[in-house]
């Protein structure tokens, strides 16, 4: 599967108030996330396999896809594009020596 296809699919499952996508999905997002810290956290407390763990983590990241790609779509932004540009910042820190430290423009 590419991110396209993925992309296109979420509006299928999207059921939200139109009139509060940006709130719903921004706040869906962040709740997934915390999700995914949730299970990163308990991993720490309890332990648990490998295998376990990746289980719990692919499916908590799976929701952040959703909110991800649908998120996306609400304000016309292309997942694809949205990754490349990530990448490309990167890179550029990357090759600046600048992959490390905080801030938006390093």
């Amino acid at each position: 599967m590419d991110l396209e296809e993925y992309q296109a699919f979420t509006p299928t499952t999207a059921v939200y108030p139109a009139d509060r996508a940006l709130e719903y999905l921004g706040l869906g997002l962040a709740s997934e996330a915390g999700e995914v810290a949730g299970v990163v956290k308990k991993w720490i407390r309890d332990g648990a396999a490998p295998e376990v763990l990746r289980e719990k983590l692919a499916a908590e990241l799976g929701d952040v896809c959703w909110y991800l790609a649908q998120l996306c779509n609400e304000v016309g932004l292309d997942l694809g594009e949205v990754f490349a540009a990530n990448m490309a910042k990167l890179k550029d820190r990357q090759a600046r020596g600048k992959i490390a430290g905080s801030g938006d423009h390093r």
